[in-house]
């Protein structure tokens, strides 16, 4: 027994076949009144008709199939795809066939979605690389037109004018070097060299290596009570993490409030991982910008003012070097109350 729902070309052809020759073999049967008769028209008529309709099937009918396959996989078939179309292809339904090309077009559905997703991606990006250098470029350059003007005959505006060109020219540079290391990071051309050693003691030396920026603030940083002790051993590369750890807290400095907090939180979540947060109760990020703003350049509406400087490559750096740990890092956030950043790294390698 076969479902008809589901035929493959031999099962179509028994069937049509069968369809065709008993009722000619019972014609033949009811004017010839000859038993053997009809016996014998019923198989040749049988056996003619099924390899007929078998070659027509299989010879023509998926013929145009294996161009369509052919066009899905877009190759030179090779010897694998060539059995595929000699012998497992011709035993396939078309409802098989037609799934198969439903799931083909699905694809390439999403990966069409994908690409005009990157494409507006690239612009938006192109847009805001070309903001972040058309800045400084026309400061300096409005610097350098004021002195070849005359001001250099004033010296205190000529020292003024190149001290802030600059300023602009390291803003430049910083920039330049940001873009490098999120390609060399993505390329997989900057390698990583893991070590153990104990998180606490590395958020501690953040922590005093930025504790002039916070003290300007009146922020005062701490790790959260509870997570000081026990000591908890990770395996990363240390400058990488270091410099995570950094950017964290230097954007938690910029958008906290005066006299605000910052703390760090270690968690070990399983056998295997540790959870590191840093958390802040600054201005906060609105909830339809926190699945952007790991993106480069991207800023949001209330932080958009450049007067709290950097790069806007701080956190997607963040996101490349744990991702090149193979971690994750995450954002929560809520308007005036603060926000926490989190990621994960593996526990002590013995």
């Amino acid at each position: 027994m076969f479902k008809t729902k589901n035929l493959s070309p031999k099962q179509l052809s028994l069937l049509t076949a069968l369809f065709l020759s008993v009722p000619i073999a019972a014609g033949f049967y009811v004017v010839e009144s000859s038993f053997l008769f009809a016996t014998i028209t019923f198989i040749v008529i049988f056996i003619g008709s099924y390899f007929l309709i078998q070659f027509v099937l299989e010879w023509f009918i998926y013929r145009k199939i294996k161009l369509i396959y052919k066009f899905i996989y877009q190759t030179k078939a090779n010897k694998r795809e060539e059995t595929y179309y000699k012998y497992i292809l011709p035993q396939k339904g078309i409802d098989e066939v037609r799934a198969d090309v439903e799931k083909w077009a699905e694809q390439r559905s999403a990966e069409i979605e994908i690409l005009k997703n990157n494409e507006a991606y690239r612009k938006e990006f192109l847009q805001n690389l070309a903001h972040e250098f058309k800045t400084p470029i026309f400061a300096i350059q409005g610097y350098i037109d004021t002195l070849l003007d005359g001001a250099m005959e004033n010296p205190q505006t000529c020292k003024k004018f190149l001290e802030n060109s600059a300023r602009n020219v390291d803003r430049m540079v910083n920039l330049l070097k940001d873009l490098d290391e999120i390609s060399k990071l993505e390329s997989g051309e900057q390698p990583l060299y893991k070590e153990n050693f104990i998180i606490q003691d590395l958020i501690r030396e953040v922590f005093e290596t930025l504790s002039i920026k916070t003290a300007k603030q009146e922020i005062k940083c701490s790790i959260k009570k509870g997570c000081e002790a026990p000591p908890i051993s990770v395996f990363a590369d240390k400058e990488k993490i270091r410099q995570v750890l950094n950017n964290l807290i230097v954007n938690a400095t910029k958008y906290g409030k005066f006299g605000g907090s910052i703390v760090a939180s270690i968690y070990q979540t399983d056998g295997e991982h540790v959870l590191i947060e840093i958390s802040d109760d600054g201005i906060g990020i609105a909830e339809e910008h926190l699945s952007r703003i790991f993106e480069r350049f991207y800023r949001t509406d209330r932080g958009r003012s450049r007067n709290v400087g950097g790069t806007g490559l701080g956190l997607a750096i963040c996101k490349h070097i744990i991702e090149a740990h193979h971690q994750t890092i995450h954002v929560r956030s809520k308007l005036d109350v603060g926000t926490t950043i989190g990621f994960t790294l593996d526990r002590k390698k013995e």
